[in-house]
């Protein structure tokens, strides 16, 4: 078991800055025989959960920071610009890069902190380019929440890099006033390029002489050694500058997670045994210190639903969750208009016992609220995917499509099997889905709300226009590279060009282009920027801003830094609010009507058994009508002559790409035109498969397939 712990480590999601992943980080110090391991990536924490997922596959302790840039204090001069440098006294040089502060989340409240922190620096600057301060990480740091490393690129260390000690302690006593004695330690790093080892014993002199608490920490950029050049071609990127030693971050290959021996090697460079073994200490008592729970602090493995209180109606007061959804449901059934038989009765006991037994009921309170928020509105809305099938949904007005008439099975859905959160989509009108965005912001407030990021990540092209401008190739060459390959992973380079005929007849594999491959391939899902995902939306409790980290998107809504798999991770309600321009052209159409004849069109009470409108299908003019107006679909309708709108949802289902190869369609129209017997493996399957002449169309029937002739349950 190795003792020691990173305190300071980036991975990919320190955007152009760290070269691997936070697993590969995990996997390596997991290899070391470490115990724990912190991340502390730039500007962000949207490698978090996926380090804490690592973490816990691993059985490491993970230790949550942020590495801060910092902006100048008021009255202090403007920072130069990077990459300039200006004469100081002493013959030294000042580096003109913002300053920068590493900052560790303690137990109890720190993750919590870190957010805030996080989100506060984001909000408080120009978008892209957060700026933090002394004063932010103060107000944020509390009572011992947080703690600030001040290393060699903090104001400390630059202080003592250009021989002003007296400027390092002013500095040092500003940071001990503001946060605490006790919450700021001394970063010493020694990565073994020219002048490194001075700054290290110039800063543990520093330390000794004013009794700060020291910690030796590596800063650490990759996992390997062999890893370097790939932080040199993110720097280049990051800047937009070739590849130059006055444009590289680093001045040795030094900066890859060690283990503790070779961190023991690096204290003793510059200091004896004693003041080593101190300092090694001192950085294994502070890990121990930052032991965030990520289940109880992040929220890792739970579900958190906005209160019980913002969706429940005054005349419901008192009641719990599970009591206001089954009332509602109930109400449902004469709202529907359904008639209540035992079948039907007993399928919503099932629904909303298996929706009480996996705690959703809030769940699907809180969409209802929403679906009738956007009908409030006007807007033309309609929920998609599997929630279609539960009876819960459609008594609740989410969905509009009756369950137990087509069939549909709530276990395709949601299942006590599946530790999934429920996911439902709702489609509304493209033209208006930032209105609807408002709407929601605006009910529930900005402190439950958050629009979901993605994160885009290289892919080949992408690495080769980068790559090649760090190598500094011709523009033009760049150019014609990249455009020569498809769209796949960087990874993937090698393989496309011995595979791809046009790629091995063009050339480009040549031997000069080895480095550029080489480059290339490392870069593969490296985070390159964080973007607003398309239809995301996050609601939560009031603890929202708590657990995840928010910026401002490119249309100003408030966005977690965390994506979509992360907020499944983290138990956050995640409703796709999808923008369709087929509901905006409906919308625009009775909108039409209306100004024109004025007529006032209910186009969800027109019947959907209108023979004229199935003989119009079956003559196949069926252009400008929805997913049925394809070359091929328009000879698959002629073939299959539908009469009722049931043949249109299995003409649909046919044609996709998966039966329309399998050849499932001919079997099909055999059957459906008489020609040929339908075909069962078993008489028990009749049920299942008559209404698709035997041929298996939709889910729902392997799902009976299997229940049928396995004996297993539908869940």
């Amino acid at each position: 078991m190795d003792p020691y712990v990173h305190l300071h480590v980036a991975s990919g999601y320190s955007l152009r800055y760290g070269a691997n992943h936070p697993s590969d980080l995990v996997e390596r110090a997991a290899e070391h025989g470490m115990t724990a391991l912190a991340l502390t990536d730039r500007d962000g924490l949207s490698g978090a959960v996926k380090f804490a997922v690592a973490c816990r596959e691993a059985v490491i302790r993970p230790i949550f920071g942020l590495d801060l840039a910092l902006g100048p204090m008021a009255g202090q001069q403007p920072v130069r610009l990077p990459g300039h440098k200006a004469p100081a006294r002493g013959g030294a040089s000042v580096d003109g890069r913002s300053p920068r502060v590493t900052v560790l989340a303690r137990a109890g409240t720190g993750w919590r902190a870190l957010c805030r922190l996080t989100s506060a620096t984001h909000m408080a600057g120009e978008r892209g380019m957060p700026v933090s301060s002394r004063d932010l990480v103060a107000e944020h740091a509390g009572e011992g929440a947080l703690v600030a490393l001040l290393g060699p690129d903090s104001t400390v260390g630059r202080a003592l890099a250009t021989r002003r000690p007296d400027l390092a302690e002013a500095e040092l006593a500003a940071w001990r006033d503001r946060l605490g004695a006790q919450q700021v330690y001394l970063e010493i790093v020694h990565h073994r390029a020219q002048g490194d080892r001075a700054k290290a014993e110039s800063m543990l002199r520093f330390g000794l002489r004013t009794g700060a608490p020291m910690v030796l920490t590596n800063a650490v950029r990759y996992v390997d050694p062999f890893d370097a050049p790939t932080a040199d071609v993110l720097d280049a990127s990051r800047r937009l500058v070739p590849l130059d030693l006055r444009h590289l971050d680093r001045r040795s290959a030094e900066g890859y997670l060690k283990s503790g021996k070779e961190m023991a090697d690096i204290a003793a460079d510059f200091a004896d045994d004693e003041i080593g073994t101190r300092l090694l200490t001192a950085t294994a008592r502070l890990a121990e210190q930052c032991a965030v729970d990520p289940r109880r602090d992040l929220g890792l493995g739970t579900v958190h639903f906005p209160e019980l209180d913002v969706v429940r109606a005054p005349s419901e007061a008192g009641l719990r969750d599970g009591e206001v959804l089954s009332q509602r449901c109930e109400a449902g059934f004469g709202r529907r208009g359904m008639t209540v038989t035992d079948a039907v009765r007993q399928r919503l006991t099932d629904e909303l016992e298996v929706i009480g037994q996996m705690g959703f009921p809030s769940y699907f309170l809180t969409v209802a609220d929403v679906a009738d928020l956007i009908r409030s509105m006007g807007v033309r809305a309609a929920a998609r995917g599997s929630g279609a099938g539960s009876l819960v949904t459609y008594l609740l007005g989410i969905s509009d499509v009756d369950p137990i008439r087509y069939r549909l099975l709530m276990e395709r859905f949601l299942s006590p099997l599946r530790k999934a959160l429920p996911d439902i989509d709702i489609d509304v009108e493209s033209a208006r889905r930032m209105e609807v965005y408002d709407a929601v912001i605006d009910r529930y407030g900005d402190d439950r709300v958050s629009c979901v990021s993605m994160m885009d990540t290289y892919r080949v092209r992408h690495a080769i226009r980068d790559v090649g401008a760090a190598l500094g190739m011709p523009l033009g060459e760049i150019d014609t590279l990249a455009k020569a390959f498809p769209h796949i992973r960087a990874n993937q380079v090698r393989a496309a060009l011995r595979d791809l005929p046009e790629l091995r007849a063009s050339g480009i594999g040549q031997a000069k282009l080895e480095l550029l491959f080489d480059l290339v391939e490392s870069l593969d899902g490296l985070p390159r920027h964080i973007a607003l995902h398309p239809c995301g939306v996050l609601l939560s409790d009031r603890t929202l801003l708590d657990r995840t980290p928010v910026e401002r998107s490119f249309l100003g809504y408030p966005m977690s830094q965390f994506d979509k798999d992360d907020v499944e991770e983290l138990g956050l309600l995640k409703l796709d609010l999808l923008g369709i321009r087929m509901q905006s052209a409906i919308a625009h159409a009775l909108d039409e009507v209306r100004r024109v004849d004025g007529i006032e069109v209910d186009i969800d009470a027109i019947p959907r058994d209108d023979p004229t409108t199935y003989e119009l299908i079956q003559s196949t003019r069926t252009l400008g009508m929805f997913q049925i107006e394809s070359p091929g679909q328009r000879e698959l309708v002629g073939k299959f002559a539908p009469e009722s709108f049931e043949d249109i949802i299995i003409d649909i289902s046919l044609f996709r790409p998966g039966p329309v190869k399998s050849d499932m369609v001919t079997p099909f129209l055999m059957a459906r035109q008489g020609w040929a017997e339908p075909s069962y493996l078993h008489e028990s399957l009749r049920y299942s498969l008559e209404q698709t002449g035997g041929v298996v169309v939709f889910h729902e029937q392997v799902l009976e397939i299997v229940h049928t002739v396995t004996g297993v349950t539908l869940a």
